[in-house]
């Protein structure tokens, strides 16, 4: 007789499969380029993750290549992400050289991938022969909301390529075939991360001191735009170091050596003023629970 529990039907002993975690990398410009700010690349930060949470068959994570949950060298973290990510969106506009760095990884690893551009942006030779998908620079929103449809199905018809197909390449397969590089992945205590991380420092220290005596280049900027970029620099900070944004307290040495890098990467000075202006801005919109600049 059958089990009038199961109403005669055989219980299902077969465990809950749970889907894959999928994750979307973002590379793009987040600062000062070819006269966009940092809140430009915000917008277009948004209007990605908007596009790719849009996608009804597949849900993604979506976060810049830069950004983890944990602290780690950040040079190793985007490396690391950009190799792990499900897929990735490229955004080479304006032609951002840390851009088309990672994205040159990327396409190494050979691994899907939609590359996507402002109508300001030539096409760089090399990645010339894979489409791009375009947008105006100007974020037009009649022209987003159709881009935004387009990049959630280039996405979703990129992802399902590399499903159906094993031998699955957006760029290498068009020069012939190649051994694509991987990354070794090992477990790491808090202790060794920190050593890499001051091992990390000191050689970027040593680096500015065998400058020392060079000519710096600067740039004059806004101080509207120098204390957002600082304000963006602040946040990076704080997850490199673990520290909370909203209590964000620095000390001078701190300060000198945020500035130092700022104008190695930016070319700008910064004041102890935009310092204070920059560590309340922080603090303010953390509180309010606003968004702020890209990291």
């Amino acid at each position: 007789m059958s089990d009038p529990k199961t109403n005669g039907k055989a219980k299902d002993a077969s465990p809950a499969v749970n889907p894959p975690d999928l994750t979307c990398g973002l590379i793009m410009p987040i600062s000062l380029l070819d006269g966009c700010t940092a809140d430009h690349w915000s917008e277009v930060k948004a209007i990605l993750i908007e596009a790719v949470d849009s996608i009804a068959d597949h849900k993604f994570k979506t976060k810049l290549v830069s950004e983890a949950d944990e602290i780690g060298v950040i040079q190793k973290r985007i490396v690391q992400n950009v190799y792990n990510s499900t897929i990735v969106v490229c955004d080479v506009s304006g032609k951002n050289p840390n851009v088309m760095f990672e994205l040159g990884l990327r396409l190494a690893f050979d691994k899907p991938t939609v590359i996507i551009k402002d109508d300001k942006t030539d096409y760089s030779f090399d990645t010339g022969v894979i489409e791009h998908v375009p947008y105006p620079r100007d974020l037009r929103f009649s022209q987003i909301v159709d881009f935004k449809k387009r990049l959630a199905e280039k996405v979703t018809n990129t992802y399902k390529a590399s499903l159906d197909d094993s031998q699955h390449s957006p760029f290498l397969k068009s020069f012939g075939q190649f051994h694509v590089a991987s990354l070794a992945q090992s477990e790491a205590s808090p202790d060794k991360v920190m050593f890499e991380m001051l091992n990390d420092i000191q050689r970027d220290l040593q680096l500015l001191r065998s400058r020392e005596g060079e000519p710096v280049r600067r740039v004059n900027v806004s101080n509207v735009l120098r204390r957002d970029i600082l304000a963006s620099e602040l946040i990076k900070w704080c997850q490199l170091t673990g520290r909370a944004p909203e209590k964000i307290v620095l000390s001078d040495a701190t300060r000198r050596a945020i500035a130092a890098d700022v104008l190695m990467r930016h070319q700008f000075d910064c004041s102890k003023e935009d310092f204070e202006v920059a560590e309340q801005r922080v603090r303010e919109a953390l509180g309010r629970r606003q968004e702020l600049p890209s990291t």
